[in-house]
C-alpha cells in the first residue's frame, strides 16, 4: 500500500464516520431522546472538530513529505524555477558574447 492509499483510505474512514455520527444523532432525534436543537448543535461540533483534525492531518503530512524531499536532496518547484531563471539568463548572454564575436570576425575579415 503507498502514501496515496493510505491517505485516501484515511480520509474515506473520516467521512464514513462523520456520516455515521449524523445518522447516530438523527435517530436520537428521532426517538426524542435529543432535541432538534441539540442534535444540530452536536452535528456541528462534530463537524468543527473534524475539519480541525483534518486541516492538522493536513500540514503534517505536508511537512512530513517537505522534510523527506529535503532529506533525499530533490530540488523543490522554486529551486527550479530559479534555475529555469538563470539558464535563461545566460543564454541571453552568451548569444549577445556569440552575436559580438561574430561581428568582430566579420569586422576582421
Amino acid at each position: 500500500m503507498n502514501l496515496f492509499e493510505i491517505i485516501r483510505n484515511a480520509m474515506l474512514a473520516g467521512f464514513g464516520a462523520q456520516q455515521k455520527m449524523k445518522e447516530f444523532i438523527d435517530e436520537l432525534v428521532k426517538k426524542g431522546e435529543l432535541s432538534e436543537s441539540q442534535g444540530a448543535k452536536l452535528v456541528k461540533e462534530f463537524t468543527e472538530r473534524a475539519e480541525k483534525s483534518s486541516d492538522e492531518f493536513s500540514k503534517t503530512l505536508t511537512d512530513a513529505i517537505q522534510k523527506a524531499l529535503e532529506k533525499m536532496n530533490i530540488p523543490t518547484k522554486e529551486d527550479i524555477e530559479t534555475i529555469n531563471k538563470k539558464i535563461k539568463s545566460l543564454s541571453a548572454r552568451v548569444k549577445k558574447l556569440e552575436e559580438s564575436l561574430e561581428k568582430s570576425t566579420q569586422q576582421d575579415s
